[in-house]
């Protein structure tokens, strides 16, 4: 039998996270949400069980996934350009709502890698932050495209799909 929890049910499009046996994921029952679930001996029904580690009910995705990137869940409020990250295990909030200046409105995920968070936007921004417990902005940068699709990272390369273009960014 799968694993279910009543929330989890009607219409999502993030993908959940999994890492060490616990899992994240959206709910859209007429409302957002994300749960952290300790997928150990979670079985049935898990609503209302101690499965359930921890959960937000407000600033939670609905197109981009979380990112997990170590000690940290990156999450980004609906389609908005707003960023929280939370330890995983405990939910207690590094940050939350800091708005991502330029970069209103992000349909692709966030990816980390190299000790930064790149985070692309529908506009053709691409803002890049510091990974860790503070908000930092190392960059922030602009192509005239737009972006819904999520980076990824190759190497020490990183691929950016355009509306208009594919782009790889690299050191020469």
């Amino acid at each position: 039998m799968a694993n279910t929890c009543s929330p989890f049910s009607g219409r999502g499009a993030s993908t959940p996270t999994t890492w060490t046996a616990t899992c994240s994921g959206r709910w859209t029952s007429g409302r957002a949400g994300l749960q952290a679930i300790r997928l150990s001996g979670a079985r049935g029904d898990i609503a209302e069980t101690d499965a359930i580690l921890w959960q937000l009910d407000r600033d939670t995705p609905y197109v981009p996934s979380p990112l997990l990137y170590d000690d940290a869940l990156y999450v980004i409020k609906s389609n908005d350009g707003i960023l929280s990250v939370f330890d995983p295990v405990t939910g207690t909030p590094h940050y939350q709502r800091q708005r991502l200046d330029g970069v209103p409105n992000i349909f692709a995920s966030p990816v980390g890698a190299a000790g930064r968070v790149y985070i692309a936007g529908r506009d053709g921004t691409t803002l890049v932050i510091a990974h860790g417990p503070r908000y930092e902005v190392l960059a922030s940068n602009t192509l005239d495209d737009g972006f819904d699709a999520s980076p990824a990272v190759v190497g020490d390369e990183l691929y950016l799909r355009g509306a208009k273009f594919l782009y790889k960014i690299a050191e020469p």
